[in-house]
C-alpha cells in the first residue's frame, strides 16, 4: 500500500495500537497549532517505525494541549531496508540533503566513514538522527534507519562480516557500466562506500581492492560529486541487486 501524502506525518517514539491517546511534544504541538493551523478533528498520519502508520484525529484537550486519538492502521509495518549506507561526511548544508536522499532510496543503517581525504565531520549525532526522522516523515518511509558514530576506514574493513557485501564507487575505474558487475552479485546483504569529494586515497583504494568482500563499480562517463554519486549509487544498486526487483 503507497504511502498518502496528502496528510501530515509525524514520528511517535511509543507504542501504537487501535483507540489508543497519544500527548505530542511541545515542538510537534507548535508546528500542528501555530505552523499548519489544523484544528480540531484534522487528521494526520503516525508512526513510530515498529507498528506501521495510523490515522489520528487531533484533539485539543487544552489550549496547550494536543493529544492524537488512534483510529485505524493506514500501512502495515514493512520489512526494513537491509541495505547499509557507508559515507565520508561532506559539508554542513550538503551532509543535510546526502542524509534525506539516503533514506528515501532505502538506506536501513547509516555509517559515517572517516577516510584520509574527509572533508566534512560528525559534530552532533542528534541532529543527524532528528534529520533522519524528518526525512521519513515526509517520504512515507515507515522504518527508521539507524545511525552509527563515525569509524575510521581501516577500523571498519578490518572488523566487517565476511556475508555482507561492499560495492564501493571507484571514481578510478576505467569501466562506465556498473551493470554487468552488480549483475555477478550473488550475496543478498549488501553495503554501498561513497567516498569524499577528494576521492579515496591510493593507500585507500589498494585496500578495498584487496579484500574479497568488496567489489568496485564505474558510475558512467561523468565526474559526479560526492552527493549526487550516493543518490546515483543508491538506484542503480537498488534497481539491479536492491529492493526494486
Amino acid at each position: 500500500m503507497r504511502a498518502n501524502f496528502r496528510l501530515q506525518r509525524l514520528f511517535i517514539d511509543t507504542p501504537l495500537s487501535a483507540e489508543t491517546r497519544h500527548e505530542v511534544a511541545s515542538e510537534q504541538f507548535n508546528y500542528l497549532a501555530n505552523v499548519l493551523r489544523l484544528e480540531a478533528g484534522a487528521n494526520v498520519l503516525v508512526f513510530n517505525g515498529r507498528d506501521g502508520e495510523w490515522l489520528a484525529q487531533i484533539t485539543f484537550p487544552s489550549r496547550k494541549k494536543i493529544v492524537l486519538a488512534l483510529t485505524e492502521q493506514t500501512r502495515p509495518q514493512p520489512p526494513a531496508s537491509d541495505l547499509h549506507y557507508l559515507f565520508a561526511p561532506l559539508k554542513v548544508g550538503r551532509l543535510d540533503y546526502l542524509i534525506q536522499k539516503a533514506v528515501e532510496m532505502g538506506a536501513g543503517l547509516l555509517q559515517p566513514v572517516m577516510t584520509q581525504h574527509v572533508q566534512g565531520k560528525i559534530t552532533n549525532l542528534d541532529r543527524l538522527r532528528a534529520n533522519v526522522t524528518e526525512a521519513a516523515e515526509q517520504c512515507g518511509v515507515l522504518s527508521i534507519p539507524e545511525v552509527s558514530e563515525p569509524r575510521k576506514l581501516a577500523d571498519i574493513l578490518e572488523r566487517w562480516p565476511s556475508d555482507r557485501r561492499i560495492i564501493f564507487c571507484d571514481e578510478s575505474d576505467e569501466g562506465q557500466n556498473p551493470l554487468p558487475i552488480l549483475s555477478k552479485i550473488s550475496e543478498r546483504k549488501l553495503a554501498l562506500l561513497v567516498g569524499p569529494e577528494g576521492g579515496f586515497s591510493e593507500e585507500e583504494r589498494a585496500l578495498l581492492h584487496s579484500l574479497a568482500f568488496v567489489t568496485a563499480i564505474p558510475l558512467g562517463p561523468r565526474i559526479l560529486r560526492a552527493d549526487t554519486a550516493a543518490v546515483a549509487a543508491m538506484a542503480v544498486i537498488q534497481a539491479a541487486v536492491g529492493d526494486w526487483q
